[in-house]
């Protein structure tokens, strides 16, 4: 026994000891000197406490070059997952659970415009996409899968080592492809009006969609904005051609895994001050993307710094990117700082279309449908052949769903999209990070076309600015909210709204730019932007805080940033606290709102029983006339719509139409859901109501997007972390979303903070959801997490001295012949 005993023991020993070599066997280097083909000169990686590199070289080439060797060590398992996504290649990473996916970005052709983009791209862009490709492949050469990541080494459990091929430019570009798939909700709405107009009238379906409330102002006030000159087709009109065959295109919507995210909750804000409102008498602006959560997070913190400022090396700048895109995607340079917020704008139509055989109807004629097929490779199975068809619209999303009856029926349903023609948004990113005034500004937003955002400015000088950018069409007919026949040439594109036509501002009268994906102009704008934006719920609550002080510090941007208020919550309490309760049990629930102070922090009962109320009085008015894919996740747009509700008692929408025989009135519902809410809190958390605490059941876990979901736990508790207790909600300006259809864990969140302080950039402030590695167990893995829950940001170090006193290891690139 003491023998075997003995044995185990040194098994164990054995087993940790390989454990330990192999979880550290991917972790790279970040001191010393590493020799390189392909450099011109010396690159210095000063990285911080918390990993964050800073990069300085003499030449662009160089500098962007050293950005991809450094995301390659950092992150390159993360990359490669992308560009296997965007390429319609997951399978082969993956297996056949990556089909689904597959088949969807094929059916699209995102590599196949990304490589279209890169040839259009001129020299100097494609100049600089090539040297990050040096470096990411300078990095990755010789290594096999396993020394490049610990995902590689479990994934090869199941087969060989694998070892990834060379990165290329068009690598980088396509993801800019999934930038705008994520960020194009759109196509949703269309799909979901359409197949809720099945059970219910068109009048009730709009009214799921109301527009915002009057008070919420648009991002432009000023009324002079727009052109007047313009035919801007006839008004829009629900199409009688709507058919029910479009279901099926949601079901291979839903296919592709959310990169960024999708749905409620995706969005984010950003606001700018001048410096007449600052402490600091200088411009401070902030923004906090909304976007789904993962681990490893969606940004990596970077600064590219040319050594000296000349025309041939004019980077200096820091941000946020992309893993596996160069440049700075938001942060500042020297002279300027910029952020962005999804704008909403609708990019996209959905076109049903008469296909017979290998043709489909157009204007009377029939014309012959372009196709081509498409291998996908599969690991550990045969390859699989699809073929792709499309019309003068689009490609037929229609065809890549299993559920489909049949190939070919009359109303098969085709995609346009402004992302699917080649467009120089990648050119956009890297002008942005050399712009040095709000001309060049502009001059970089005029080539960021896919997706469309909103852009905020600021500058040294004191200007603030807005721009909205971006290829948006011009219809013929509609307003986009509806599908509409591809066959009467009707509902056409006729152009895309001119740059110098789109909204944008410059130094408003009052001081400040909000954007919160909220409407950006009024019923004064000639053009037709997109109907389907935020509610305004969050701008208006930041323009009350913004309006809160005459001077505002980095401190309170950072703390506005953390607000947790819930008007919807305001507005029905009133009601709530207004029912009679039958039994001491259920008003014990009712009494905490009467303490509540309409903020949701983590430590809050109050939050945790609204939270439930909401969640069941969602349920009970609004399941039993939705289609169950359409059920409320309870956020921003929800807010609008109960508002159009609380205060008639007697909506049709109060009744249960699964009791025939009684008529339910708001009262009704209320009473039920406050009662089911104390039931539900008492089950999941405690009788005691002190035990509900919002943070207790609104959790948030950062997930692996391969492994973390593997269902083998072990595996889960490798790659993925938390659960974390979080304050805020959708709808709030702490987005920490969640779906009142499912539960209370997180979906989607601030996935990174940023304040920056124009009068001093070293000042500035920023933090990202879970850290800069995406080694599991390497120390910067997930080191910002706590620090994000606890709504903190780390010094956002800028000048040579202050990255110097932060830096903490420094590598050196020298090129091979130095």
């Amino acid at each position: 026994m003491v023998v075997l005993a003995i044995l185990i023991a040194a098994l164990l020993v054995g087993l940790s000891i390989v454990a330990f070599v192999t979880v550290r066997r991917s972790f790279p280097d970040t001191t010393g000197e590493v020799r390189l083909d392909g450099l011109q000169g010396t690159v210095e990686i000063k990285r911080d406490a918390h990993g964050i590199p800073q990069i300085f070289a003499e030449d662009p080439a160089d500098l962007f070059f050293a950005q991809g060797y450094v995301q390659a060590q950092d992150r390159f398992y993360e990359m490669d997952f992308r560009r296997h996504v965007t390429a319609g290649r997951l399978s082969e990473l993956v297996g056949k659970g990556g089909l689904k996916t597959d088949k969807l970005v094929r059916t699209l052709g995102w590599r196949r415009v990304a490589e279209q983009e890169y040839e259009e791209l001129g020299a100097g862009t494609r100049n600089l996409l090539q040297a990050y490709a040096r470096g990411v492949n300078s990095y990755i050469d010789g290594k096999s899968g396993s020394e490049l990541s610990l995902e590689y080494t479990v994934l090869s459990l199941t087969g060989p080592d694998y070892r990834p091929e060379p990165w290329t430019p068009v690598d980088s570009v396509a993801w800019v492809k999934a930038m705008a798939w994520d960020l194009n909700s759109n196509m949703a709405d269309e799909i979901d009006r359409t197949t809720a107009s099945r059970q219910m009238s068109v009048d009730d379906v709009e009214a799921l969609y109301p527009d915002p409330p009057r008070s919420h102002r648009p991002i432009v006030t000023d009324r002079r904005l727009g052109v007047q000159d313009e035919n801007f087709g006839e008004p829009p009109t629900v199409p009688a051609a709507v058919a029910a065959s479009l279901e099926k295109t949601g079901e291979a919507a839903a296919a592709l895994p959310a990169l960024l995210g999708t749905g409620e909750g995706i969005g984010s804000n950003s606001w700018v001050v001048d410096g007449k409102h600052s402490s600091t008498g200088e411009p401070i602006l902030a923004n906090d993307p909304h976007l789904a959560p993962s681990m490893p997070g969606i940004w990596y913190q970077v600064g590219l710094h040319c050594r000296e400022l000349t025309d041939a090396c004019p980077y200096d700048v820091s941000g946020f990117s992309f893993s596996g895109m160069p440049g700075v995607v938001v942060g500042h340079n020297r002279r300027i700082a910029w952020g962005v917020s999804t704008m909403y704008a609708d990019v996209s139509d959905l076109y049903l279309e008469r296909v017979e055989g290998d043709s489909y109807e157009y204007k009377g004629k029939q014309v012959p449908l372009e196709t081509r097929r498409e291998t996908l490779k599969v690991a550990g199975e045969e390859s699989r052949t699809i073929t792709v068809r499309s019309t003068r619209h689009g490609p037929i999303l229609s065809d890549v769903s299993d559920e489909v009856a049949e190939v070919g029926t009359a109303n098969a349903v085709a995609l346009q999209w402004t992302a699917l023609t080649p467009r120089p948004t990648i050119s956009a990113v890297f002008e942005l990070g050399r712009a040095q005034s709000w001309k060049d500004f502009r001059a970089a937003a005029k080539k960021f076309t896919v997706p469309s955002q909103n852009l905020i400015y600021a500058d040294v000088e004191g200007n603030i600015g807005y721009q909205a950018p971006g290829a948006i069409p011009i219809r013929s007919r509609g307003d986009g909210r509806w599908p509409v026949p591809g066959w009467d040439g009707k509902h056409e594109w006729k152009d895309y709204i001119p740059f110098d036509a789109l909204p944008r501002e410059l130094n408003p009268d009052e001081g400040f730019i909000i954007t919160a994906n909220n409407q950006v102009v009024g019923d004064q704008y000639p053009y037709e932007l997109g109907s389907d934006t935020a509610a305004g719920y969050r701008s208006s609550r930041i323009r009350d805080l913004l309006t809160s002080k005459d001077r505002l510090s980095v401190r309170d941007m950072g703390r506005f940033q953390t607000d947790t208020y819930n008007p919807i919550a305001e507005q029905m309490a009133a009601h709530l606290l207004e029912v009679e309760l039958d039994t001491r049990f259920a008003r014990q629930g009712q009494n905490t709102l009467r303490a509540w102070d309409y903020h949701h922090d983590a430590d809050s009962p109050g939050a945790a029983y609204f939270s439930a109320v909401w969640r069941n009085m969602l349920e009970l008015t609004f399941h039993d006339e939705l289609p169950q894919e359409q059920w409320p996740d309870g956020g921003e747009r929800w807010f609008n719509v109960v508002r159009t509700i609380i205060d008639k008692p007697n909506s049709h929408w109060w009744d249960n139409l699964a009791t025939p025989t009684v008529v339910e009135r708001r009262e009704d519902i209320l009473r039920e859901a406050m009662v089911r809410a104390r039931d539900e809190l008492t089950m999941i958390r405690s009788r005691n109501i002190s035990g509900w605490a919002w943070g207790s059941i609104h959790r948030l876990t950062l997930v692996n997007p391969t492994l973390g979901r593997s269902g083998i736990g072990f595996v889960d508790r490798i790659f993925n972390r938390g659960p974390v207790q979080v304050a805020g909600a959708g709808g709030l300006v702490n987005a920490t979303a969640w779906d009142a259809a499912k539960g209370y864990e997180v979906t989607a969140v601030p996935s990174m903070r940023m304040v920056v302080d124009l009068a001093d950039l070293d000042r500035s402030r920023w933090i990202q959801l879970s850290g800069s590695s995406g080694h599991a167990f390497h120390d910067h893995y997930d080191d910002q997490l706590p620090l994000w829950a606890e709504g903190r940001t780390l010094p956002w170090v800028f000048d040579d001295e202050a990255v110097n006193r932060s830096t903490e290891d420094t590598l050196t690139l020298r090129p091979t012949t130095q």
